[in-house]
């Protein structure tokens, strides 16, 4: 089991490829905390980092998860799919996120924490 990292400020894409080659090759899972503004990175499965979130104070309600594709650019490297995203209780039924301002700032904190070089 691979353990996750909490990200609060800038990352490399390249630090975040050399902890995605241990795992999946050329992409990574994580999960932001929209609240909080950090993400963690590099649990075997979304669920991990958002336990290691909770764990460290964060709510679940601000926690989605997606898969960061390292080799991609632009809106492309960013992927909204994992089962913590089904909460219908918060009107998101599919493991996408479906309301595009919270697509919009889940791409907006991952471009703060992980910067173009």
């Amino acid at each position: 089991m691979t353990a996750g990292r909490i990200i609060s400020q800038p990352i490399s894409r390249a630090d975040l490829a050399r902890m995605a080659e241990d795992q999946f090759g050329d992409w990574i899972k994580a999960v932001v905390d929209l609240a909080r503004g950090s993400m963690a990175v590099g649990g075997d499965l979304h669920a991990d980092d958002e336990a290691l979130l909770i764990e460290h104070g964060s709510s679940q309600k601000d926690l989605w998860g997606i898969n960061l594709y390292l080799d991609e650019e632009g809106p492309d490297w960013v992927e909204f799919d994992s089962m913590i995203n089904i909460r219908p209780g918060q009107g998101n039924r599919s493991r996408g996120v479906d309301d595009e301002r919270t697509r919009e700032r889940i791409r907006a904190l991952v471009e703060s924490l992980v910067p173009a070089e």
